[in-house]
Parts: structure tokens; sequence; C-alpha cells
């Protein structure tokens, strides 16, 4: 990377990490190019040299956060998840350990961009990010389960807003618990029972 190459990047990470962190404190609609810059440490000049508009730079700050996010993860996706289908049925956890402690340690490092995620979730797309989590892990499992489609949307819900609001109450303490202790709060908590009943 040459030296221009570097200082656009730093610009743009300044801008990123400045947005990131109003959005903590107020919806993305209240948050005007001025404050970006005077936050940054940029003229206007320079925001619209990078960005058109606000929401160009939403959509970096997010993939910023993705690879951050990303990064977290050890392993890839297929070693994970490539044996779902072989696994005993009292081996599968819909949300497990393995997923569990980088995601919580991601939070913990991370808060001002989940409180900014809690805080304005359909801007900074809350759902299309837990969409993943849902398509890739959560409903190979119900499947697994015999939990019929039309029903999955339902268990699926139940699971991911149940760690969501965990994790907020975590948040909440300023993370105070350890990742490990909050890793075993959720997975007792999501812990599958013995396939799908009718009532």
């Amino acid at each position: 990377m040459n030296k221009s190459e570097s200082k656009y990047f730093n610009t743009a990470l300044r801008m990123d990490e400045a947005l990131i962190s109003l959005l903590e404190e107020k919806e993305l609609e209240y948050i005007t190019v001025k404050e970006i810059c005077r936050r940054a440490g940029v003229n206007r000049s320079t925001f619209y040299l990078h960005y058109e508009t606000i929401s160009d730079l939403l959509n970096e700050a997010l993939e910023l956060i993705d690879r951050r996010f990303l990064s977290y993860f050890p392993r890839k996706e297929e070693e994970v998840l490539g044996n779902l289908g072989s696994r005993e049925r009292g081996e599968l956890i819909l949300v497990t350990r393995e997923h569990l402690v980088p995601y919580l340690r991601f939070i913990r490092d991370n808060k001002k961009v989940y409180r900014a995620v809690f805080r304005n979730p359909g801007s900074l797309g809350a759902h299309t990010r837990y969409g993943e989590l849902k398509q890739r892990v959560i409903s190979p499992v119900l499947e697994r389960f015999g939990i019929p489609e039309p029903r999955r949307p339902y268990y699926v819900a139940y699971y991911v807003e149940g760690i969501i609001a965990v994790v907020k109450e975590w948040l909440r303490q300023d993370c105070a618990d350890e990742v490990e202790t909050i890793a075993g709060i959720i997975e007792s908590c999501v812990l599958p029972a013995d396939g799908y009943r009718e009532s």
C-alpha cells in the first residue's frame, strides 16, 4: 500500500468509526455529514471526495464490521457446518459454543458497534446479518429434527430473538460477565427438545 492509499484508508477508517460512534448515540436519519466530519477530524470536502451520501459511508462501515466479525472465527465454515447431516440428533445443538465464543468475543471487543446495531436495527441490516445464521446453521438443524418447513420461521425467531435478548442484557451490564459464562447460558437455553410434536 503506497502512502496516498494508506492516507485514503486511514481517512475512510476514521469516518467509518465516526459514523459507528454516532449511531450509538442517535438514529441514522438524524446524523449529519457535518457531525461525521467533526467526529472524524476531516472537512466536508474530504467526505464528498470519498462518498456521495451517508448511505455510502454506512455500506462501507458495514463491510468493515463484517470483515472484523469473520476474522474472529478461526475455522472455515465448511469445517464447522460440513458434517451437520452426519451428526447424531443428540449432538445437534442449534447454536454451539464453537459459534458462540467467537461471536461473543467480537461483541465484547466491539461494544459500540453492537449498541449501534441494536439501537438502529433497520439501518444496520441486523435482520439480514442474522439471515446467514438462520439459513446456514439453524434451518438445517431444524430440518434434521423433523420440524415442518412452515413452522421453522417460528423456531428461528425464538432462538435468534432469545440470543439477542441475552446479548442485549450482557451489553447493558457492559459485558461484565466472561464470554464463556454467557456462551454457557445461551447454550443451555437453546438445547433442542427431542424432535417436533404437533399439538
